[in-house]
């Protein structure tokens, strides 16, 4: 213990003695490598926002049975892109890589990763770009590191910062991008990679300067909710028990999902089959419910401000789990988190419908919470997220909801690679 102690005494002795420098300040060099990761990272995401809205406007034109045949053609070209330029994976080989391939995104797989889940996300598949985003983002930061011959945790720090860059520009929320693009890469200890968070948070407010600049983003809810005002503390209970109901369809998700990934994989078809059956299998379900075609961005404001039959909604709340459950399963591309957003707000306005006394914000908002965190394992992110895209500005009730649906969630995550490494 005493020779310890001296090592550290010199140690610290050592560090006296050296000159001091010109900057007295935390601010140093690494800072613009991480400013630059965040000003790409934008740039990315504002020419990919931009070239789905274009590819989406080409597509909507075909309505009715169209989207049938539409939508099998573009499972059935983006099956085959995967097949012949190669396989980019899903959100499980992300966090994988970030947690036990030393931080490093394999940049090669972002053209198939960016083709193919343009015409997956443009033609109505219910998955969101958050996927494509943080995987072509998240491997720019490990090729900047790279150039500079970063290594170890400065390299990982710097794949990170470049998914938390993705992640906000799709959100359009920097603190809540950098806590999602860190809390989803582990389901136990969520501060496993708290040395992130600094390199997360610059890239993260840099990134949405920038994509905010290119698509012409203001500040204020993406989603239109009435104004919440609390009622007294039994809001929290309620927060509560529409949390358990949020987790339980949360499980009901991840079942769902598992049946149709057994089910494509008894087939053994090749990819681009998959792709195609899942495409004219998503055409039929939009035929038939055209509100869970698409990822929900633009179809929650929909949700919200149209009036459903009681019976109509119990069908879109069905149908777009299914929906969900047959893109993640069937080979498509892209991201489940506003998706799970789009079922929650489905969700809450059921629970208003059935007891009209209860406030709907706060079903919407506490629903939507408890099923992406029961999914996904991000109470915290989840809690700020939602704060932001809705406005809803009393953080506690959501952050009781997330909280409630995280610890329900199943031990087993749906997400493979947040399992403890043995």
């Amino acid at each position: 213990m005493k020779l310890e102690r001296r090592r550290k005494l010199v140690t610290y002795l050592n560090i006296l003695d050296r000159p001091v420098r010109f900057n007295p300040f935390v601010f140093s060099r690494t800072f613009l490598l991480w400013a630059v990761v965040g000003l790409i990272g934008g740039v990315i995401a504002g020419v990919y926002w931009i070239s789905l809205e274009f590819f989406t406007q080409q597509l909507t034109i075909f309505e009715g049975w169209q989207v049938i045949p539409v939508m099998g053609i573009c499972g059935l070209l983006a099956g085959l892109i995967i097949h012949f330029i190669g396989d980019p994976g899903e959100i499980h080989l992300i966090v994988n890589n970030i947690r036990f391939n030393k931080g490093k995104l394999d940049p090669k797989n972002n053209p198939s990763m960016i083709l193919s889940s343009l015409l997956c996300i443009a033609s109505g598949g219910s998955l969101g770009p958050e996927a494509p985003l943080i995987q072509v983002t998240g491997s720019t930061g490990t090729w900047i590191g790279k150039l500079f011959r970063l290594k170890g945790e400065a390299l990982r720090s710097l794949s990170i910062a470049g998914m938390a860059s993705g992640f906000t520009a799709l959100f359009g929320a920097p603190l809540g991008g950098s806590l999602f693009a860190l809390e989803i890469l582990h389901h136990k200890h969520a501060v496993e990679y708290y040395q992130a968070i600094i390199p997360a948070l610059v890239a993260s407010c840099f990134s949405y300067l920038v994509f905010a600049l290119i698509i012409h983003l203001g500040l204020g809810p993406v989603w239109d909710l009435s104004a919440y005002e609390y009622s007294g503390i039994f809001d929290f209970a309620y927060a509560v028990l529409f949390a358990v109901i949020g987790a339980f369809l949360g499980w009901v998700f991840i079942f769902c999902a598992k049946f149709f990934k057994s089910v494509f994989e008894k087939g053994q078809w090749p990819i681009y089959i998959k792709t195609l059956i899942g495409g004219v299998l998503l055409g039929i379900i939009a035929f038939y419910f055209p509100l869970t075609r698409y990822f929900g961005h633009h179809e929650i404001n929909e949700l919200l401000s149209g009036h459903f039959s009681l019976t109509l909604l119990f069908a879109i709340l069905i149908f777009k789990i299914i929906a969900i459950s047959i893109t993640v399963t069937s080979g498509w591309r892209g991201g489940f988190i506003i998706p799970l957003f789009f079922v929650g707000a489905t969700l809450g306005l059921i629970i208003h419908q059935l007891f009209p006394s209860i406030n709907l914000t706060l079903a919407v908002v506490c629903c939507m919470a408890s099923i992406n965190a029961c999914v996904t394992r991000t109470p915290m992110s989840t809690t700020i997220l939602l704060g932001t895209l809705t406005g809803f500005g009393h953080l506690i009730p959501i952050l009781f909801a997330s909280l409630t649906g995280y610890f329900l969630a199943p031990k087993i995550p749906f997400i493979g690679a947040q399992m403890e490494k043995e």
